[in-house]
């Protein structure tokens, strides 16, 4: 898939957060990167990333959060479509996984989202 479609899902997936949610995002950039870097300290091997929040979770920002550049999502294409066998597929998990990093934004943990996922 080109980038441009990719792009287009991960937009889409954003716009179907829910309501209560979206209006709560702010200073949040969220892109698209072919692939995850080959150096991480996550646990997940990198070619199996598919996505990655970086920045301060909405829950830990006090008075003190301001004039500082976007918390950033980065959505990963490559490893998303190697886990996929149809662009239906494809378009599900990135769903899946703006969800599950706009999760991370909002301070819930990998073991909070997990059983949110598991619940669903």
């Amino acid at each position: 898939m080109d980038k441009a479609k990719f792009e287009s899902l991960v937009a889409e997936a954003v716009a179907s957060l829910p309501k209560k949610f979206r209006e709560r995002i702010e200073n949040l950039a969220v892109l698209v990167a072919e692939r995850p870097p080959s150096r991480r300290s996550s646990r997940a091997p990198a070619g199996m990333l598919l996505g990655l929040y970086h920045g301060v979770p909405l829950k830990d920002r006090g008075s003190y959060y301001g004039n500082l550049p976007p918390d950033v999502i980065v959505i990963y294409q490559e490893p998303i479509e190697r886990l996929s066998a149809s662009e239906e597929e494809i378009k599900e998990r990135v769903r899946e996984v703006v969800f599950h990093e706009v999760g991370h934004y909002f301070g819930l943990s990998e073991e909070e989202l997990r059983k949110i996922e598991d619940e669903n």
